[in-house]
């Protein structure tokens, strides 16, 4: 499939990093510290293309497509859809730094990457200097509000059905499926922040049926075993102890939960832990919509000593 490259001078890798193998971009700085940037759905690790050149400045960039997404390889599927958890998630992202030869590194998650980022930063404390969230609050906090109002974000719900229910849904113009979610999603509701050149990468992979697939097993899992692995973590008193920032669309689902997206992550903050944040001026998918307003909010942040 002839599709644009969108990352003049990175290096295009496949790792392999246990249960699957998974696609990454590799550029920025050899000798800079590592930014690894965790993708959401239903995107891949395109999603970063307007930022990276900035980011490459300062950093060794890391730009993997989650386990199911993109190019990188869909695992079997279990019972309970932990192959899809954001605890597997997370220790793909570990595993693959470790064959990258980091120890440690800054992590930047947005959507239901930044959910795998919150998972690592419970699950492997140690591994991080920075932790940057985009545009969610913590999936405890988001299914008290589905539960406590059913019409609210009704494809947490929808995509979590049983297979193949979804899957049958979706399948049916996966196309149009993907193209009215991103445009809905944006504070414009159309198409413009993303490019024909970006929608063609995440049409390839989304309206592949095993992929479509793996992103249903993202929401079940999301519904269930996570929700059970944040359970544990709060009742046995891990949180994030590592310096925090969280960023919003001013016109997106976070501003819709309380007072404060804020306010949802303070619980989950070590004492004396740095927590910070700011709305920026789009709606979801902030590294597309508003890329400089967004860089301009991370750069100050990820660069402190």
């Amino acid at each position: 499939m002839d599709l644009a490259d969108l990352f003049p001078g990175f290096e295009a890798r496949t790792v392999d990093v246990g249960d699957v193998k998974l696609f990454v971009r590799l550029g920025g700085r050899e000798d800079a510290p590592p930014l690894v940037c965790l993708h959401g759905f239903p995107e891949t690790h395109v999603l970063w293309a307007k930022i990276a050149p900035g980011l490459a400045e300062h950093f060794r960039l890391i730009l993997p497509d989650l386990r199911g997404y993109g190019w990188s390889s869909v695992p079997v599927i279990c019972d309970d859809h932990a192959q899809m958890s954001k605890r597997a998630m997370a220790a793909d992202v570990v595993a693959l730094m470790d064959e990258l030869g980091h120890d440690r590194f800054a992590l930047l998650g947005h959507d239901r990457g930044a959910r795998v980022a919150h998972r690592l930063a419970l699950d492997h404390p140690e591994r991080l200097t920075r932790l940057a969230l985009l545009d969610i609050v913590p999936t405890l906090t988001m299914w008290a509000a589905i539960d406590a109002n059913p019409d609210f974000a009704p494809h947490w719900r929808r995509l979590a059905e049983p297979a193949p229910a979804p899957e049958t849904w979706i399948g049916a113009d996966p196309d149009g499926w993907l193209r009215d979610t991103l445009a809905g999603w944006t504070a414009a509701k159309d198409l413009k922040a993303f490019g024909g050149k970006a929608l063609a990468h995440y049409r390839a992979f989304f309206t592949v049926p095993e992929r479509t697939a793996a992103c249903c097993e993202d929401y079940r899992a999301g519904a269930g075993i996570d929700r059970v692995h944040d359970t544990e973590s709060l009742g046995a008193g891990r949180r994030i102890a590592v310096p925090t920032r969280v960023l919003w669309g001013e016109g997106g689902i976070p501003t819709r939960i309380g007072p404060s997206p804020l306010d949802a992550w303070r619980p989950w903050m070590a004492p004396g832990t740095p927590l910070d944040g700011a709305g920026v001026a789009a709606g979801h998918f902030l590294p597309e919509e508003a890329p400089q307003a967004t860089l301009a909010a991370l750069l100050p942040f990820l660069l402190r000593n």
